[in-house]
């Protein structure tokens, strides 16, 4: 799960990163690895801006800038799919913070956008991070503001709710979901966990011939 909070909404017209939350999931469960920092934009922050996530200039004037987290960033999320509400948006700009500094920019064939799974799976239904939680009744009383790390927990509770709820990521093997997706198309791949056989001992099958055979009119037995 990946988050970001910005100075804006467009990296072309100067506006940066400041913070970055990520959260990883293994087989559907936390690990309770996290990435999460603060940075420096370089700038001030819009009143616009700091009404959405609270981070004043001065807050984040002693915060590091990109480039003193961005190895730490790349060793985190790896290989990882980037599992990203409106992934666009947050792809371009980590992007955009990654060619400043030097950095080869992701594709976007690394993230999985969970507004466009929830507008598959949800037609004509909101999309909101704020509106998903509502819909599977996930608490939101910690989110008076936008914060990129509370925002990626609150996205890996909604993603595993899209996927079918807990209960269903816990059915299948590590690493079998493999998900791929780009701002057109989102493609699912499950590889369900084979059935195991538990072969009957002699007893055993004495014994249900036994008791099946006290059923008068069985239908299996019209078709036997």
């Amino acid at each position: 799960m990946l988050d970001t909070e910005t100075t804006g909404v467009d990296p072309l017209s100067g506006h940066r990163v400041v913070e970055i939350g990520c959260v990883e999931l293994h087989s559907g469960v936390p690990t309770g690895k996290n990435f999460h920092t603060y940075l420096n934009p370089e700038r001030d922050m819009p009143d616009e801006a700091f009404r959405v996530h609270g981070l004043s200039t001065d807050f984040l004037k002693d915060k590091p800038v990109f480039a003193e987290i961005v190895d730490k960033f790349i060793d985190f999320i790896a290989d990882s799919t980037l599992v990203i509400h409106n992934a666009a948006f947050d792809m371009r700009f980590v992007n955009a913070e990654l060619e400043r500094v030097g950095f080869t920019p992701l594709p976007m064939s690394r993230a999985l956008d969970t507004v466009m799974m929830a507008r598959k799976k949800f037609p004509g239904s909101p999309a909101s991070l704020d509106a998903l939680c509502r819909r599977f009744n996930i608490d939101l009383s910690a989110r008076t503001k936008h914060g990129a790390l509370l925002d990626a927990e609150l996205l890996a509770e909604v993603y595993l709710e899209l996927l079918g709820g807990r209960q269903s990521a816990l059915g299948l093997d590590a690493g079998v979901v493999k998900i791929a997706a780009s701002t057109d198309d989102i493609m699912q791949e499950k590889q369900l966990l084979q059935a195991r056989e538990f072969p009957l001992s002699e007893d055993e099958l004495a014994a249900h011939a036994a008791l099946t055979g006290k059923i008068k009119n069985a239908l299996w037995k019209q078709f036997a």
